[in-house]
């Protein structure tokens, strides 16, 4: 996503009757806020912002927003999706200062094929799906991948097993369980079985950002619009 620039147009805080005219016209609500400057309420094309969001680096993607003609580093960090149709409906845009490090979430991807299932019959289960990190803007990998290949049956690799590097702070418990390798019979079990007291989940209707703004950073009133 180099030199990616999402075209930003100021508009008047409205109500929710004004956000749903405004995306019939195939724009929706936005706010750009942060690095210690006042909110501002814009309209984007949704279409750019998807395209930012299933991007190899997704929400962690760090792009130029312009607006009235200047512009500034950003990060999306909150979006909306309508419940039914999944259409985006409103985002969150925070500026970013590229000397100033950032709490954000990574995906892990598991790699190499388990020696605990190739030898051992069992089932690879990938427990943790994100570790957060802290780091420079410039820093933020696409993904933390680990090796799985010496992964015996009854093993777990922790996120004190992903690779580490100057670069990365891990915020996420260094105890906690990335993958591992069960028997079949238990996987299926665990399944099937709901802890006791569990609920169904709601359907999610909004699905959020990833990345924690300093302090300073206030989002505008008609955020939820």
């Amino acid at each position: 996503m180099a030199n990616t620039v999402l075209e930003a147009t100021g508009r008047e805080a409205a109500d929710k009757n004004a956000a749903k005219r405004l995306r019939r016209t195939g724009l929706i609500p936005a706010v750009l806020y942060g690095a210690g400057k006042p909110s501002v309420p814009v309209t984007v094309d949704p279409k750019k912002v998807n395209k930012i969001l299933y991007s190899d680096s997704g929400h962690n993607t760090i792009f130029d927003v312009s607006l009235n003609g200047e512009q500034t580093k950003a990060m999306i960090v909150d979006w909306q999706h309508e419940p039914i149709k999944g259409g985006l409906m409103h985002i969150d845009l925070l500026r970013i200062a590229m000397d100033k490090k950032l709490k954000v979430k990574v995906p892990i991807l598991l790699k190499g094929d388990a020696v605990g299932v190739k030898q051992g019959g069992g089932m690879l289960e990938h427990l943790l799906r994100e570790v957060e990190v802290e780091c420079l803007p410039d820093d933020i990998p696409g993904h933390i991948d680990l090796d799985v290949t010496t992964l015996a049956f009854g093993g777990v690799l922790r996120v004190s097993d992903l690779p580490h590097g100057d670069k990365l702070t891990f915020l996420t418990d260094a105890d906690q369980g990335v993958a591992h390798v069960v028997a079949v019979k238990e996987h299926a079990t665990a399944a099937a079985t709901p802890e006791a007291g569990a609920v169904a989940a709601e359907p999610e209707v909004a699905k959020k950002g990833k990345v924690e703004p300093a302090a300073d950073a206030k989002k505008a009133d008609d955020k939820k619009k």
